[in-house]
C-alpha cells in the first residue's frame, strides 16, 4: 500500500491517452458493445457548429475507439454528461485539427503509421495473428476506426507543441518544482496501520498503532535489519518484502505527511513515527534527487498543450457550437421495477 494521494485527480483529454499508452493498451476484457463503433454508426446528425456537423456514426467511431483503449469508460457511456464531454472535445478535435499547419499534419500521419505498427506488433506478441481484428470487432471497430482517433489526437497536440515556448515550459518547471512534483526518493518504511488491507476494519486503536510504531524505531535505531523489521511489522503488504523499499518513486504523488517526510528528512536517518491517513510510518530515506529541466521539458510541453487544447474546448468552443443532441445517444436501460435508486454517474477523471 504506497502512501499515494488518491484525491490528486484532474479531468484529461481522454485522447491523450491513445497517443502515449500504446504498448499498454489494456484491452483485456474488451467486450461485445453493442451501442458503439464504426458498425453501428450512421449519417444521422447529433451536434451541429459553426461551418460544421458530427453524425452518430463519427461520434461512435471516437467514443468506440475511447473506450477501447480505456475499458473503464465504458461505464459511463450512457451519462450525458460524458457524452456532452466526448461530443465537445471531438469538435474540438475537428476544428483544431482543420486548422493545423501542414507540417503537423505530415509529422502526425507519421506517428499514427508508427503507433498502429506497435498495436500491431503488442497484439503479435500475443501467438494470435489475428487477435487485433478480434478485438477490433468485438469493439464494433475497423482499424480506419483506431487510426482516425490517434491521428486526431496526434494532429491536434502536435500544432499545440509547437505553440508552447521554452519559457513557458521554464516557468511550469519552477512552479512544479517548488511543489516537489520532480523529487525522486527511494524511501523504506514499516506501516504499522489501524485498519486492514482494504481499510475497512480497525485492527488496533491509535494508541495500539503509536506504541507498536515506537517499538520499531526503537530497534532500528538499535540496529537491528531494516528488512527484517519491515518484514515482521509493516503492514504494508506492497513493500514488506523488499525491505519495507519503495525505490525511485516521485514524492509528489505521496500522501501530505508522508511526502513532507520524504522531503525533509535527512538521507540514512531513521524517523519518528510518521502519522498518515493509513497509520504510522517509520521510515527511513535511502536516496532522494530531483528531475532536471532537461528530463522533464517534453513532458511538460505535452502537459502545455494538453492545457491549451482543454481551455479551448472550456472557453471557446462554447461560440461556435450551436446544437448537441445528446437525446439521440446511447440511453440507460430502464431499471427494474420497483428500483428506486438512482445511479451515481459522474464525469471521468484520469491521474
Amino acid at each position: 500500500m504506497l502512501p499515494t494521494n488518491r484525491s490528486k485527480t484532474k479531468r484529461r483529454l481522454s485522447v491523450i491517452l491513445a497517443a502515449v499508452v500504446v504498448a499498454a493498451v489494456a484491452l483485456t476484457g474488451c467486450g461485445k458493445d453493442k451501442n458503439s463503433g464504426a458498425a453501428a454508426g450512421s449519417t444521422e446528425v447529433v451536434a451541429t457548429y459553426k461551418d460544421g456537423k458530427v453524425t452518430k456514426g463519427e461520434y461512435n467511431s471516437f467514443v468506440g475507439s475511447v473506450k477501447f483503449f480505456n475499458p473503464m469508460y465504458a461505464q459511463f457511456e450512457t451519462d450525458p454528461t460524458f457524452q456532452d464531454y466526448m461530443m465537445k472535445q471531438l469538435i474540438a478535435f475537428k476544428v483544431l485539427g482543420d486548422k493545423a499547419d501542414a507540417a503537423s499534419k505530415k509529422d502526425a500521419e507519421a506517428k499514427t503509421k508508427d503507433q498502429i505498427d506497435q498495436i500491431k506488433n503488442y497484439f503479435a506478441q500475443q501467438g494470435d495473428k489475428n487477435a487485433f481484428d478480434t478485438q477490433l470487432k468485438a469493439a464494433n471497430l475497423t482499424q480506419d476506426d483506431i487510426k482516425d482517433y490517434i491521428l486526431k489526437s496526434l494532429v491536434v497536440l502536435g500544432d499545440a507543441e509547437k505553440k508552447v515556448t521554452d519559457d513557458q515550459v521554464k516557468t511550469k518547471y519552477d512552479e512544479n518544482s517548488k511543489a516537489n512534483a520532480y523529487t525522486i526518493a527511494t524511501v523504506s518504511h514499516v506501516l504499522v496501520s489501524l485498519k486492514d488491507a482494504n481499510q475497512e476494519k480497525e485492527i488496533r486503536t491509535k494508541d495500539e498503532a503509536l506504541k507498536r510504531a515506537q517499538e520499531v524505531k526503537t530497534k532500528l535505531d538499535g540496529g537491528a535489519d531494516f528488512a527484517a523489521i519491515a518484514k515482521e511489522y509493516s503492514d504494508d503488504g506492497g513493500s514488506k518484502d523488499n525491505g519495507g523499499k519503495y525505490e525511485n518513486a516521485s514524492v509528489g504523488d505521496w500522501v501530505e505527511n508522508f511526502k513532507k517526510a520524504a522531503i525533509e528528512l535527512p538521507i540514512g536517518k531513521i524517523s519518528d513515527p510518521v502519522e498518515t491517513e493509513f497509520g504510522y510510518h517509520v521510515m527511513k530515506v535511502e536516496t532522494r534527487s530531483n528531475k532536471t529541466l532537461d528530463e522533464m521539458k517534453e513532458q511538460i510541453k505535452s502537459e502545455l498543450a494538453e492545457q491549451q487544447v482543454s481551455d479551448y474546448i472550456e472557453k471557446d468552443l462554447p461560440g461556435i457550437i450551436e446544437k448537441i443532441e445528446t437525446d439521440k445517444l446511447p440511453k440507460a436501460a430502464p431499471a427494474p421495477a420497483g428500483d428506486t435508486s438512482a445511479p451515481n454517474l459522474t464525469q471521468p477523471a484520469a491521474k
